[in-house]
Formats: structure tokens, C-alpha cells, sequence
């Protein structure tokens, strides 16, 4: 993606303020802290997306940057086999030093750096490449909503990250619509001009046999009665690694639910531990439990395929669409002319995380950003109250391990015509 250099400059200290943005609210201690393997400390975050700036465009591309600390990048180094080694992921808690402020510190000395770098000629290439790293820190924006929400929600006083907001809109349950998509070939893949990921790449023609896609998300009322009815003590409904899943880690409900005095609760972001609003898109539900909940509805989840070709036809973006941008950041109950295709939740499909036809990883270390990961993920789609509404597009492909949930994921049922 090619932009002025201006505009640029001004995306750069947009998204790099915000994730300073996102930690405000956060004690020090909320920083360091790592619960499980797959969540980060705050700081983490803060000196990853700093580090990918200064080992990717700084120090090969400006003569005169000198590194803030060389032991950074075996600090901040994610997954890049190609740059060096690196702390192992489960140790990322173990970084008491450096400090918040030090970090702070470093991604001060980063910004300057940079935004004095982009005063001068930049071609296309090293555009594209800066481009990436702010998409990049998009995604670590709202990831540090997920980490964030972890921490918080399993802090035995499930503390409020915001204050409660008030909404607006109805609370109730929108009837099921449908969409219908037609049997035919469609092309799938990003096809346009602008900013996306190589995973989106590789454009080709898919068939479709006829289907009809619900117009809005399942939600917790919906959900609710699966658990009611012993969806999670019912081997039929479940994959055989679902179910071995469930019992392994006594799974009862969505994750955040809580049932407190005989009333289920949820946590939230804002508000801390709140009763649960039925009219609202059930989240952070693993694949195993979509998978599960569409076996007892008796329907399914759509094919990655049928979701794309379903969003171009009936998604938009709007105003309203329910992205980080909004800071409900919460699901909220499906309105009449909107069919929740963008926002609110990701969506998990049938779609195993795989490369499409003609794909080829670009070449070096930007090579190992999603390539290598193609393996053992399913796919999901359409973006989250999480996501940057910037971010987001029909074609973006999502991924996780089936039996992850601390992401703001979610349900949407289909059915063969």
C-alpha cells in the first residue's frame, strides 16, 4: 500500500499513540503479569511493536539510528527465526526489567527516530514495509484488549478496566433473517488495490452449492439454552478432540461466564463482572463449542468460502459498525439494518487455516509473518469489537487453535438449501 509520506507520518503517530492509549487504564502490576502461555504482559506488547520498527526499517534502512539497547531484540523478537534468538514465549512474564517506563522510554526514542526518518524519500517498498508495521501493531492493539481482558477477568476481584458505559439501541432479540447465496462460481481473495496480508493473497474460483446464511450473530440467550439443555455434558454434539477437551478442562461455559447465586454473569471490559445481556453475540467461545452448538441447532458454521462471498454480498461498514473505534468494547445486540458481518465478534468458520492456490511467502523474515503458521488453525472472519475498523476488510483471514477463546470470537449458523 503506497501513501504520502504525510499521511503516513500522521497514520504512524495515530496508531503508536494508541496503544499507549489502551494501557492507560492499567496499574504497573497489570503490565508484567502473564497468566497463561498465550497471553502477553502489556509491556510485552509495548516493546514488541517498538522492536519490529527498529529491527525492520531503522536499523537496516537509516545509517545514522543506533539501537537503544542491543539486548532488546532478544527480548522483543517474537517468532523471527531469521533475526535471532529469542526469550521463549511462557518466559515473557519473567521480564520484571525492563521497566514500564524504560519501555516507554524506548518506544519515545523509536517514534522519534522514525517520524525524523520519514521526513525524507521513501519509495515504494520501504512504504509497503512501514505500512505493514503499523497493521502489525494494529493487531497487538487488539490483542492487548484480549490479554488485558485475561488479566482482569481471572483477578479473583474481577477489577473494571472502563467504567460502565451507557448503550444505546434495543435490547431485544432481532428474529432470525436469512441471506441467501446462490450456487455458483465466485472468486475468492484479495483482489483490490490497498494494504493485505500475504494469506489473503492467491486469488482463485470457487464453487458453491446453495445456502442460507442466518443475518445476524447467535447470541447469549441462544447460547444459554445450549448449556441449559447439557450441550457440555452431550458427547453427540462434539469432535472427538473437542469433547476430550471439555473433559480435561471441565468446561461448562463460554469463557468470562461466571454463574454466581444461581444467575450467570459475565465479564466485561467495562463494568467488571455485569449480569449477562441475552440479546447480545455470546463470545469467547472456542471452535470446539461453535462446532458443537451448530450440531445441536442442528445447522452448521459456513465454510471460510461462504463467508466471503456472504459479507460481499450483504456486509457493510458503517458508522455504527461495532470496532475498538467505538470503545464499547463488548458485543451488542444486532440492530435491524445491520447484519453483524463486520464487528462485534470474529467469526469462526469451517475453514481450515490453509494457503490458498498459487500462494508463496514473500522472501525473508516478512516471509515468516503467516506462511509457516498455516497448520493445525481454523479461520475466522469479519473482525471484533477488538479490531481497528482501519484494519479490517472481507478478505481478512483470522486464525487460532480450535480450543483458544480469550478472543472476542463468535457464532454465525448456516444451513444447505
Amino acid at each position: 500500500m503506497v501513501l504520502e509520506e504525510t499521511t503516513l507520518k500522521e497514520r504512524f503517530k495515530e496508531i503508536r499513540s494508541k496503544s499507549l492509549a489502551i494501557c492507560e487504564p492499567l496499574s504497573l502490576e497489570d503490565h508484567v503479569v502473564q497468566p497463561v502461555v498465550d497471553v502477553s504482559p502489556p509491556k510485552w506488547h509495548l516493546g514488541h511493536t517498538t522492536w519490529f520498527f527498529e529491527t525492520f526499517i531503522l536499523a537496516p534502512h537509516d545509517p545514522g539510528y543506533k539501537n537503544f539497547d542491543n539486548n532488546y531484540g532478544y527480548l522483543f523478537n517474537s517468532y523471527y527465526e531469521t533475526v535471532g534468538a529469542r526469550v521463549i514465549r511462557t518466559d515473557r512474564g519473567n521480564m520484571t526489567r525492563p521497566s514500564v517506563d524504560k519501555i516507554i522510554d524506548y518506544r519515545r526514542y523509536v517514534d522519534k527516530a522514525l517520524e525524523d526518518f520519514l521526513e525524507g524519500e521513501l519509495g515504494n517498498r520501504l512504504t509497503a514495509l512501514i505500512e505493514l508495521g503499523l497493521q502489525h501493531e494494529q493487531q497487538h492493539q487488539e490483542l492487548l484488549y484480549y490479554d488485558i481482558k485475561y488479566i482482569l477477568g481471572n483477578n479473583p476481584l474481577f477489577p473494571e478496566y472502563l467504567p460502565l458505559n451507557a448503550k444505546n439501541g434495543t435490547k431485544d432479540t432481532r428474529e432470525v433473517g436469512h441471506l441467501e447465496i446462490d450456487e455458483g462460481l465466485y472468486t475468492i481473495g484479495f483482489d483490490k488495490t490497498g494494504f493485505h496480508f500475504d494469506n489473503e493473497l492467491g486469488v482463485h474460483k470457487t464453487y458453491l452449492h446453495g445456502c442460507v446464511v442466518e443475518d445476524r450473530l447467535v447470541t447469549n440467550g441462544e447460547y444459554l439454552e445450549f448449556v441449559l439443555d447439557g450441550g457440555y455434558q452431550d458427547f453427540r454434539h462434539w469432535l472427538s478432540e473437542g469433547w476430550d477437551w471439555v473433559k480435561t478442562n471441565n468446561i461448562k461455559a463460554p469463557f468470562h461466564w461466571h454463574l454466581q447465586d444461581n444467575e450467570w454473569q459475565v465479564y466485561s471490559l467495562r463494568g467488571g463482572l455485569c449480569p449477562i445481556e441475552l440479546s447480545e453475540p455470546v463470545a469467547h467461545v472456542s471452535f470446539f463449542e461453535a462446532d458443537a452448538f451448530a450440531k445441536w441447532k442442528d445447522k452448521r458454521l459456513l465454510t471460510e468460502f461462504e463467508w466471503e462471498v456472504a459479507c460481499k454480498q450483504y456486509g457493510r461498514i458503517s458508522e455504527n459498525s461495532n470496532f475498538s473505534d467505538l470503545a464499547s468494547f463488548s458485543p451488542e445486540t444486532a440492530q435491524s439494518d445491520n447484519n453483524q458481518l463486520f464487528g462485534d465478534v470474529w467469526e469462526w468458520t469451517s475453514g481450515a487455516y490453509r494457503p490458498y492456490p498459487f500462494y508463496k511467502a514473500p522472501e525473508g523474515a516478512v516471509g515468516e509473518y503467516n506462511g509457516k503458521f498455516m497448520i493445525n488453525q481454523m479461520v475466522l472472519r469479519g473482525g471484533s469489537c477488538a479490531t481497528s475498523k482501519s484494519h479490517i476488510r472481507s478478505t481478512y483471514r483470522n486464525f487460532f487453535h480450535p480450543h483458544l477463546r480469550w478472543m472476542f470470537s463468535g457464532i454465525r449458523l448456516a444451513s444447505d438449501l
